[in-house]
């Protein structure tokens, strides 16, 4: 084995590029991330991402302890499981809602949020985006976007950037999305499938006019609304602790770190909301309506006050009351499976590879999997504990096969939100309400969870 130690360039700054930096950089490798926006704050907007236990462990492994513990802080509780209901906010069942639930876990005690593998937690984007980045300032490098690569004899890869420089390490990682250009030149004939679904979300802010008429149900974690056409579903944001506690509750473990604790979670507040996103099938819509959306926010509006005429009014208040600049409108693709490649020195992880519509945050789950996993590997191949084509391969086959399982999961999650036929919909209230009321029916087809 090669005694010269590990050099790792990552494309793209996101989440799953963040985490495996923030990973190897705790080990002791040496790593650099190249990310094409000019400037740490480029991004600070977004909805919330439900972190799931896979990405809690992820998080609680690459993370500093002290950095993990500021994340479950500014985190909101995601709640306990998740409510199935139709359109009036009848209940058709009700998963792990709490430790009475017969659907629900039972575990007789209550779950600890600094516990990696139970944790789940409603993480503001903005804030993960922050302690992703901190203690980073001599990793990562803003201003550099990725143009192409060569692989050289000597076994290394130099990356070249729009602005005339290069890079030259040891290991490439693709974590630039989904239009990744790394991913693009190793992989040319790598394909996407486009779905036939629209999604519009939106935030509806927890003020305290809200909060008066915003019933409990939306309040109290997520919920599925399946309505005889389209699809609703709902999450709560709402912080742990505010800043200022944060600060002196954990601020002397950050200072330790060699980071000031108000910096670091300056300009991180985020409002308390509740976010939805509505899924429709695309033939079913207007055919004019994603360019009227994306030039006219108030089209959206109008389009789903005519749509969800017959709903609860609440529901109907939730979505046509949201703030205008909150509506967030895109369309749904994702990553066609690829067949198992020679490994060599340029990898990749999340959406760079196993693009999925952003249903349940599994994506953004899968791509902290992934980082952690990628972390494993190249730790064990710069301490020599492992030859890097034996670590790269053994992680390569691991995410292909857990991160297009993932993808499928999501597509058929998105094609059954969609889905027009009349009678397969009644079917399926039918059978989430026959669930719920019979335990063990809903036990035997839920026992193991529902991701959504």
């Amino acid at each position: 084995m090669s005694s010269r130690r590990l050099r790792v360039a990552v494309i793209g700054g996101g989440i799953g590029g963040l985490c495996l930096a923030q990973g190897l950089r705790r080990a002791g490798v040496n790593v650099t991330v190249y990310e094409r926006d000019l400037t740490a704050d480029s991004r600070l907007q977004g909805f919330r991402l439900n972190i799931e236990p896979t990405g809690s462990v992820a998080l609680h492994a690459c993370l500093p302890p002290a950095l993990w513990e500021v994340l479950v802080a500014t985190a909101g509780d995601a709640g306990a499981g998740i409510g199935f209901l139709d359109e009036r906010m009848r209940p058709l069942i009700r998963i792990g809602q709490d430790d009475r639930d017969p659907l629900g876990p039972a575990t007789g005690r209550e779950r600890d949020p600094l516990d990696p593998t139970s944790g789940e937690h409603a993480v503001s984007r903005v804030t993960l985006r922050k302690l992703l980045l901190a203690g980073l300032d001599e990793v990562v490098r803003f201003g550099k976007e990725f143009t192409g690569f060569a692989r050289a004899d000597d076994g290394t890869v130099t990356a070249t950037f729009a602005d005339g420089t290069t890079a030259t390490a040891d290991v490439l990682v693709a974590a630039d999305g989904a239009n990744s250009r790394v991913w693009a030149q190793l992989h040319p004939a790598a394909g996407r499938t486009t779905l036939p679904a629209t999604a519009v979300a939106g935030k509806l802010f927890l003020t305290e006019e809200h909060r008066r008429w915003l019933p409990e149900q939306l309040l109290t974690g997520k919920n599925v609304f399946w309505p005889r056409r389209d699809f609703l579903f709902t999450a709560i944001f709402r912080r742990r602790e505010d800043p200022a506690a944060i600060t002196a509750r954990l601020g002397d473990r950050v200072r330790e770190l060699g980071l000031d604790p108000e910096q670091l979670l300056a300009d991180a507040h985020d409002d308390d909301y509740v976010l939805w996103a509505f899924i429709a099938h695309r033939d079913s819509l207007p055919a004019d309506f994603v360019a009227r959306a994306q030039a006219d926010p108030a089209a959206v509006r109008e389009m789903l006050a005519r749509r969800t005429a017959g709903w609860h009014p609440d529901l109907r208040r939730l979505l046509t009351g949201s703030t205008l600049d909150t509506l967030y409108q895109t369309e749904f693709s994702a990553a066609e499976p690829l067949r198992p490649w020679e490994t060599g020195n340029v990898t990749g992880l999340g959406d760079a590879v196993h693009h999925m519509p952003p249903v349940g945050g599994l994506g953004g789950n899968t791509a902290l999997r992934d980082a952690h996993r990628l972390c494993a590997a190249l730790t064990a191949a710069d301490r020599g504990e492992e030859p890097l084509a034996q670590a790269l391969h053994a992680y390569e086959a691991d995410m292909l096969r857990y991160g297009f399982e993932t993808v499928r999961e999501v597509v058929r999650n998105t094609d059954g939100a969609i889905v027009r036929n009349p009678l397969q919909r009644s079917a399926a209230r039918w059978f989430f309400r026959a669930c719920g009321a019979v335990p063990p029916l809903g036990r035997a087809v839920f026992g193991g969870g529902l991701r959504l």
